[in-house]
């Protein structure tokens, strides 16, 4: 029996989902890149080889190391060229396909002044997310970064990438809008280099968009990397149910309250982070309660039930009323369904597959 918080993995759960996300890509034609920044494990990252995949994307250099140490050889990293790791990234080109990520004209300059070893380079264009990239019209500033990156004949111009990260805050109704916005500003951008670049390739992908739209003209590679476990804030959306959901966190029920319609939990901010959504009763929550299974499966969501608040440890679940709180009782192990998987994975550091075996991730 677990004594503390704990993240507890589905694998059925888990497959299921990647054999969806690359069944879909297999039928539209587009090459599948998964973000493996969500489970950062290299026990995972071979399910996925189970099915065939070879290329991978990361969110740090350090993150490609680790999967490159367990043979991953075509990994693009998804996060703006960091200068100081210039001797990193010109070791991992030593040894395998790399693609790294430019998000200004400075930031082009300090790769092309460090680089001394081939690297594909894209050109991540912001297409609404207002996060990192270059704006999609500033062809200016776009002509002078594919400059700088030629200036080098280590740095080759690879294409462009994007990340819709804003359609996570968005339902299911506005999802294909998104889609069809961001997909027109890279074919604009496609058809305007093309010529000059024939075997110019677009990386687009958030799990959002990838796992619920059909429409992908003119994409070459689709980057999801969520959809591997998804969580709450996805669920609120419509972007996938519950049942989708690969993660829980086993939480000891520590106190109840029937009086406050209110139980307390170990299980606070330190294991799920402070990310939260909306449910659909209109509250704000930290986490969907769940009934847990004795082989350590997890039911639905309990219905009027949800983690109302969080501090560092603590965990306040709230219920409708005072009969229904009392389904819980000092003792109980629950499992809680995170608003955000890749946050709460993070913060937990490895998985365990039911009692059976305990699965680690990257150590940072």
């Amino acid at each position: 029996m677990f004594s503390k918080p704990t993240l507890l993995l589905s694998e059925e759960i888990c497959r299921a989902n990647i054999e969806f996300m690359l069944a879909k890509a297999l039928r539209l034609g587009i090459e599948l890149r998964p973000h493996f920044k969500t489970h950062q494990s290299i026990e995972i990252g071979r399910w996925f080889r189970d099915y065939g995949i070879g290329k991978i994307a990361v969110s740090s250099v350090p993150m490609a190391q680790y999967f490159a140490s367990d043979g991953w050889n075509d990994i693009t990293v998804a996060f703006p060229y960091v200068y100081q790791q210039a001797d990193e990234v010109n070791a991992l080109a030593k040894s395998i396909n790399l693609q790294v990520l430019v998000s200004s004209l400075g930031n082009a300059k300090l790769l092309s002044k460090s680089i001394k070893n081939r690297v594909n380079v894209y050109i991540e264009i912001d297409t609404g997310q207002y996060r990192s990239g270059l704006q999609a019209e500033d062809f200016d500033t776009i002509d002078k970064t594919i400059e700088v990156i030629l200036s080098n004949p280590n740095t080759n111009f690879y294409g462009f990438l994007s990340h819709a990260g804003h359609s996570y805050n968005n339902h299911l109704n506005k999802i294909t809008q998104i889609n069809t916005e961001v997909t027109s500003k890279l074919n604009q951008l496609k058809n305007n280099y093309i010529k000059q670049f024939p075997s110019l390739k677009i990386s687009y992908g958030d799990t959002p968009t990838s796992w619920t739209c059909e429409q992908f003209d003119g994409i070459d590679e689709l980057r999801p990397g969520n959809y591997t476990f998804f969580d709450m804030q996805q669920a609120s959306n419509g972007i996938c149910s519950t049942s989708n959901i690969a993660i829980a966190l086993v939480c000891p029920v520590v106190a109840v309250y029937p009086e406050r319609s209110r139980a307390i939990i170990w299980g606070g901010a330190v294991h799920l982070t402070k990310d939260f959504y909306t449910d659909n009763d209109g509250n704000k929550s930290f986490g969907a309660v769940c009934k847990l299974n004795p082989d350590y499966t997890w039911t639905k969501p309990i219905e009027g039930m949800y983690l109302e608040s969080i501090s560092q440890e603590h965990g306040v679940v709230r219920a409708k009323n005072c009969e229904a709180i009392k389904s819980l009782r000092e003792g109980d192990l629950i499992a809680v369904l995170p608003p955000h998987s890749c946050l709460t994975a993070d913060k937990m550091g490895g998985f365990w597959v039911q009692e059976k075996r305990f699965i680690p991730m990257m150590k940072s």
